[in-house]
């Protein structure tokens, strides 16, 4: 299976302009011969979140069109990464993932949100976990400060999940969490771990890339820099059950302990 990560600049509170981005990239991303293309958190909006009630998607409707069009025409599924969204009276971090027919197979709200950058001020948390299927592979997609909560990934691979995704606008000034909290829940969840972060600036952060492609024992596959990139990474789907039977955590696993 070969995945590809969409790390790009996003333009601050500019959906318009993001959108024919995204649409440019994903373009190029299925010339490299992508299974599966990865997008980055808020890619719609930034965290422009002041202004939401002018540029959200309302009901998700624009980013769902583009995906929807581009996974058909192109044959290739799609994990959205993230955008802003306006369902009801609320806002959202919402991420959508398109089969390759042009059918959305998951939704996702962040569950978590994150205090440092004022969403908890802005936007409604998700209450649902976001486990998916594509090409008969079970996977769950997390948005960033997802990341710090362990038994929150560990309950989607509990449940089936073989890679994780992980899109996200992870500042600079920690990225060293970022590549280790990453390694740690591919090792002890025994998946691929794919995640995907932005680069550029905007008013409040810096952003410096580094997305990640790891393997189930830890490998780390693929690390991007500073600077908007379309990576294509293959994945080798038996090394998981390979590294299981290695080292079979899940069967180990005493769960009347940790309640």
């Amino acid at each position: 299976m070969k995945v590809a990560c969409v790390q790009l600049d996003i333009a601050f509170g500019n959906p318009k302009e993001n959108f024919i981005t995204v649409e440019k990239k994903i373009r190029d991303a299925a010339s490299l011969g992508a299974d599966i293309i990865v997008l980055p958190e808020m890619w719609n909006t930034g965290y422009d979140l002041t202004r939401l009630a002018e540029i959200a998607d309302v009901e998700g409707e624009d980013t769902k069109r583009l995906l929807t069009k581009l996974s058909k025409e192109l044959s290739i599924h799609i994990v959205g990464g993230s955008v802003s969204t306006k369902k009801g009276d609320n806002f959202f971090n919402t991420m959508y993932v398109v089969n390759s027919l042009g059918e959305i197979i998951a939704e996702y709200d962040k569950a978590h949100l994150f205090k440092l950058m004022d969403e908890h001020h802005y936007l409604e948390a998700g209450n649902g976990k976001n486990l998916f299927s594509l090409d008969g592979i079970e996977m769950g997609g997390i948005i960033c400060y997802d990341l710090r909560f362990p038994e929150w990934i560990r309950s989607h691979v509990l449940d089936g999940a073989k890679i994780i995704f992980v899109p996200a606008q992870w500042p600079d000034k920690r990225i060293d969490h970022w590549k280790i909290l990453l390694q740690a829940r591919a090792i002890e969840n025994q998946c691929y771990v794919v995640a995907v972060n932005r680069v550029g600036k905007d008013p409040n952060n810096s952003f410096n890339g580094n997305s990640m492609v790891i393997a189930p024992w830890g490998e780390i596959l693929w690390t991007g820099e500073n600077e908007e990139t379309v990576k294509v990474v293959e994945l080798t789907l038996s090394e998981i059950e390979e590294v299981r039977k290695r080292i079979p955590i899940f069967q180990d696993r005493r769960e009347t302990l940790y309640k």
